[in-house]
């Protein structure tokens, strides 16, 4: 575990931030494939200049659209696509922060595309405990994860999710103990808090029960959030993706907007206590 969440602030600003999503097009092997990555790539470069004309703090690539997804173990032509795509996405934003997460919960190879991209954080939904899904029945692996990335030496933070969206517990855990969980047994680095299902908002009430039950990690608002919403949740962070686009596309103008907004709630910073 990094303490003191020291690779955090190197991430990220001391302030509220901004991580834009990039929802990569069908992948090869996925059953809705158009037969053109590249046609993926230069959509996903594309969001990534959007996101950055907009002023987005950080970028999240992830394989959005390969539903219906494997749980863990994804196929080498995934992994591969996955790897080509962020690279894009770090050339046409280089200045930001980059995020991988390989969904639906492959976070050894959200790690392995992290280390050969020069990314420097992933997103895990499911880090410890198990969940239900349509995938069926998760289980976090956070040994496995936190070895790894001490065998590679890499500089990668870890931002996990407590009680993941599309998702339910399968242990009777209260979102505290969940999020107390995540970070001090599973070592996750930043917490994310979100809704039911993508897009769907995030409760205040939640964001602020994981803050007071671990207040020495970030939390971050995972789904949901709006530049009419931001100042009520009080994150640290706020993953978004749905609310940028414009007829699916990130539009630099959405994007400045909720920027803005997050900036302008100027009421945590990271790894702040309450």
């Amino acid at each position: 575990m990094i303490e003191d969440n020291q690779l955090m602030t190197r991430i990220f600003p001391d302030r509220p931030f901004l991580v834009g999503m990039i929802h990569l097009g069908p992948l090869p092997g996925a059953p809705r494939f158009g037969g053109d990555l590249g046609a993926v790539v230069e959509a996903a470069a594309a969001d990534a200049r959007a996101l950055a004309e907009g002023g987005a703090d950080a970028l999240l690539v992830e394989n959005f659209h390969d539903a219906p997804f494997l749980k863990q173990g994804l196929a080498p032509e995934t992994v591969a696509s996955l790897t080509r795509c962020a690279l894009a996405v770090r050339a046409a934003a280089p200045g930001l922060p980059l995020g991988i997460n390989a969904l639906r919960n492959d976070a050894l190879a959200a790690l392995g595309v992290a280390v050969a991209v020069g990314a420097t954080f992933i997103r895990v939904n499911v880090l410890t405990g198990a969940v239900v899904t349509d995938q069926g029945v998760i289980e976090g692996d956070a040994a496995a994860l936190l070895r790894r990335r001490a065998a590679l030496r890499a500089e990668v933070a870890i931002l996990a999710d407590v009680q993941v969206k599309h998702a339910a517990p399968l242990a009777a855990l209260d979102p505290a103990q969940w999020a107390r969980d995540t970070a001090y047994r599973g070592g996750a680095d930043a917490l994310v808090v979100s809704g039911s299902g993508t897009g769907e908002p995030t409760s205040p009430e939640r964001v602020a029960a994981v803050r007071r039950a671990v207040p020495d990690r970030p939390v971050l608002v995972g789904s949901g959030a709006t530049a009419g919403t931001v100042a009520a949740l009080g994150a640290d962070g706020y993953i978004v993706g749905t609310a940028l686009k414009a007829a699916g596309r990130v539009d630099a103008a959405r994007v400045r907007a909720i920027a803005d907004a997050i900036r302008g709630t100027g009421r945590y910073s990271v790894g702040s206590t309450v």
